[in-house]
């Protein structure tokens, strides 16, 4: 799964030379934390001791004396000093060396770059090498860091965008049966987890083994007797990893769906909190919060043990075996002291990111999890996409037609059954009856929000699957029952995101009655409305979400319970601006308050999904009884 998302997020050229520079930086970055070990061991290399120098030769080799007589002293001496000069120098005493003894890597390092600049008789080039090493290794991290954060932020932000393009092309059914809690979780923190795991599967999977394999091979050229150790204490170091490793993931995956729950817990408190502190229930309300805050609790804690085991485990035994690697380089390979700290450090090196490697998979298992509730919302396929010959809707003509159409989110319920009827271009038609009976799924098919089971709805005599859904959609303006504002001014939440002019604005909000109350707030128009719209009133936003409507001047316009929030002097305003628009423009107006449509030129009254009579006001109140009575409650009420 991470694989897949690995390369899905590398797909881009930009992306392609940012992941080339990072793994180039890696490269550069183990290699200087090599040479830093190496410049240590050219520090504290001082040449040999006189029990080393002055030593027996056994086997064909120099050996560490435990006492040196004269004659040893004077017979060495003379072999070093073949000139008589009566003194001896470093260069000749190394020369000496270099016939017993087998060039190791700190000796070759160290030739090699006398050859660029003489370092080990002078003191002032030994400090440039030091400052050089320091510098190169400062440079080289901070690139690897920065690059791999860039790329984290990246894909992050590529995976957002990917998830929220996708999000929106699926049907309303995906709404239902996810709650805002659990989207908001997966597009935010599921896709931080994935660019993680995404990082840290660049270090484990390709810094780790680059950084293991070089620095083995250098162990091996420092003393392969000693680096044969690394290999007793491998198997040790991988067991408890994949352990570990297991559990982390499944682990994980019960944080992210309990996140989930107490998101929602959370976004449900806040969105009620009205209802809550009406009915006094502060207490059931933090009761249900703090079940879900301490079962998250647990589980990070049982996490966190997973977590801070995996480092310890291995430290102790990558310690165990560096301390065994001194002692028997020291004591029993009789190594130099800079030769076994120069090896010291590598196995350091070598064993350092193998300890990281818990902790690096720690994120990557979470990044799995992550990645596979993501995964499991991106692999939904719309259910409603265009047909490949869907033709554009460039205007409405003639007739919208309902046939025998049939309606459920399940199989077994039914909310339409075997609906038919027509609107002709220009008609004022309302849809009524109780609630339940289907009013507001009709609005729904007819953009395709849905699509019917059985039966057709077309437009000038072609079903509307014929056509494609954005311009089916810009045909229709809709007003909803309850009105969706957002963070922006008043114009902005007019526009919608379209060119409107600001006169085509104050249009469509004089014909809402929306501008007597937009002209006396502080900055008119351009007054920006809190989350929600929550500095109006629910009548007041409603007459917004009507301009918004009118502004598009589509040919069809939906009314789902416009006037439910008005007050009765609103409510006649809006009634006057639905007049005003009769033979303009084809409404489909579905109200519980009947004097909003006692003009509509066809009223279709619906109960339990079927529909039971057809016609005007005058005709329905004397062949339909429900409708009748409906009206007659109306009446009463209002009065």
């Amino acid at each position: 799964m991470i694989l897949k998302l690995f390369f899905t997020a590398f797909r881009t050229r930009k992306h392609r030379l940012l992941l080339a520079l990072t793994l180039v930086s890696m490269c550069l970055l183990t290699f200087a934390s090599q040479l830093e070990i190496l410049a240590i061991g050219v520090i504290t290399k001082r040449g040999p001791d006189a029990f080393e120098l002055f030593g027996p030769i056994k086997e064909g080799k120099l050996a560490v004396a435990d006492s040196i007589s004269k004659t040893d002293l004077d017979q060495r001496w003379n072999a070093i000093d073949s000139e008589n000069k009566g003194y001896i120098t470093s260069s000749e005493t190394n020369k000496y060396l270099s016939k017993w003894q087998k060039s190791n890597l700190l000796d070759r390092v160290q030739q090699g770059w006398n050859t660029i600049l003489p370092i080990s008789d002078n003191l002032t080039n030994l400090a440039l090498f030091i400052v050089f090493v320091a510098l190169f290794k400062a440079l080289t991290l901070f690139i690897q860091r920065y690059t791999t954060r860039l790329i984290a932020i990246r894909v992050s932000r590529d995976l957002r965008q990917k998830y929220f393009e996708h999000i929106q092309s699926l049907p309303m059914s995906f709404y239902q049966k996810y709650h805002i809690g659990s989207l908001a979780s997966r597009v935010v923190g599921d896709a931080s987890m994935v660019a993680e795991a995404i990082n840290a599967t660049l270090v484990n999977y390709i810094q780790t083994p680059f950084m293991v394999i070089t620095t083995l091979t250098l162990c091996f050229m420092t003393s392969w007797e000693l680096a044969s150790l690394v290999f007793f204490g491998f198997p040790f170091i991988i067991f408890p990893i994949v352990f570990i490793a297991k559990r982390v993931k499944r682990i994980s995956k019960q944080i992210q769906t309990t996140q989930e729950s107490f998101a929602s817990a959370l976004i449900d408190f806040v969105a009620g909190i009205q209802t809550v502190k009406v009915f006094a229930m502060e207490d059931f309300s933090l009761r249900k919060y703090k079940e879900r805050n301490q079962k998250m609790a647990d589980l990070e804690q049982k996490s966190a043990r997973y977590d801070l085991a995996s480092r310890p485990i291995v430290h102790t035994i990558s310690m165990s075996f560096l301390a065994s690697a001194i002692l028997y380089g020291l004591y029993v390979l009789q190594m130099g002291v800079s030769d076994v700290l120069v090896f010291c450090g590598l196995l350091y090196i070598f064993y350092e990111p193998i300890k990281k490697f818990a902790e690096e998979n720690s994120h990557i298992q979470r990044g799995i999890a992550a990645a596979e509730r993501m995964q499991e919302v991106m692999d939904i396929k719309p259910q409603i996409e265009d047909n490949p010959n869907a033709i554009p809707l460039i205007q409405f003509n003639d007739s919208i037609e309902f046939n025998n159409v049939w309606f459920g989110y399940d199989a077994n319920n039914w909310i339409l059954k075997d609906v038919s009827f027509t609107i002709k271009k220009g008609q004022t038609v309302a849809i009524v009856g109780p609630t339940g009976a289907g009013k507001s799924t009709i609005v729904q098919l007819l953009p395709r929000l849905y699509d019917v089971q059985k039966g057709t709805i077309s437009i000038d005599g072609k079903p509307i699957h014929m056509y494609s859904q954005r311009s089916l959609r810009e045909m229709i303006a809709f007003v909803p029952q309850r009105p969706f504002l957002f963070l922006d001014t008043i114009t902005q939440n007019i526009a919608f995101g379209r060119p409107f002019t600001p006169s085509q604005v104050q249009a469509a909000a004089k014909k809402s009655h929306a501008e007597e109350f937009i002209l006396r707030l502080p900055q008119g128009y351009a007054t920006e409305l809190d989350e929600g719209g929550k500095n109006l009133s629910g009548g007041q936003q409603q007459r917004l979400a009507i301009a918004r409507a009118l502004v598009k001047e589509a040919p069809v316009l939906i009314m789902d319970e416009a006037t439910s929030s008005l007050d009765n002097v609103s409510e006649h305003h809006i009634k006057a601006a639905i007049q005003q628009l009769h033979g303009q423009v084809t409404q489909i107006i579905i109200a519980h308050r009947l004097s909003t449509i006692e003009s509509a030129d066809k009223i279709i009254f619906l109960d339990k999904g079927k529909k039971i009579a057809e016609g005007t006001k005058d005709e329905l109140l004397v062949s339909c009884p429900a409708f009748k009575h409906m009206w007659e409650l109306g009446r009463t009420a209002s009065d």
